[in-house]
């Protein structure tokens, strides 16, 4: 199978503690990565790293064997990142926010109503996220799972506030991207459906500790 992600040899330093170092691997198409580790060993962090939004002190990302900064363009095509917070705006309605992700993403959504039924959220379209439970929010903010073209996904603690069904729903979703040639790299304290070949984990734990 193609490399879809390759690190080699991460260190993060933050606010003066090492957080990990000298971390590597590589992730193919049809592959899920867990990342593993108690709080604050900078799991979220290792994940903002790959998507871009911060720098390690040393090391380097590729995708596809192309570093971030000599193809932006590429990085921003080929991956999705979710962080574990819902990122909903609160003062629209579940409706509105499915529109404005979809722009930001570049993404003409084909039927809004069939997303909201496929996210559990029917019924609930006029209703402001604010009003919404964290569940639903958090419904709204990964129904971009359900449009996205995107090769990686980057996923930190995507089943936080889901109910039983809603974990269920994204463990079928995440069988369809690996299926189609997709990779994850997720973090998650819960249980992962899959085993074997497919499934890879790496445990970080905080180096100054």
């Amino acid at each position: 199978m193609s490399v879809v992600l390759e690190a080699q040899q991460l260190t993060s330093v933050r606010a003066g503690r090492t957080l990990f170092s000298d971390l590597s691997w590589q992730l193919a198409a049809g592959e899920i990565l867990h990342i593993e580790g108690p709080n604050g060993a900078g799991k979220s962090t290792l994940l903002r790293i790959v998507a871009g939004l911060l720098q390690p002190l040393e090391g380097e990302v590729l995708l596809f064997g192309q570093p971030q900064r000599e193809d932006p363009e590429l990085w921003q095509r080929q991956t999705l990142f979710i962080g574990h917070k819902p990122a909903v705006k609160a003062e629209l309605t579940a409706l509105e926010n499915l529109h404005f992700q979809s722009r930001l993403d570049g993404v003409q959504l084909d039927d809004p109503w069939q997303l909201l039924e496929t996210v559990g959220l029917l019924g609930l379209e006029d209703i402001p996220a604010q009003q919404l439970s964290a569940g639903q929010q958090r419904r709204i903010a990964l129904a971009r799972l359900f449009y996205s073209q995107a090769k990686l996904w980057i996923l930190d603690e995507p089943f936080t506030a889901l109910d039983t069904r809603g974990i269920d729903l994204l463990h079928q979703r995440f069988a369809q991207h690996l299926e189609h040639g997709g990779a994850l790299l997720l973090t998650s304290h819960q249980p992962l459906t899959w085993s074997g070949e497919r499934l890879q984990r790496l445990r970080i734990e905080a180096a100054d500790e």
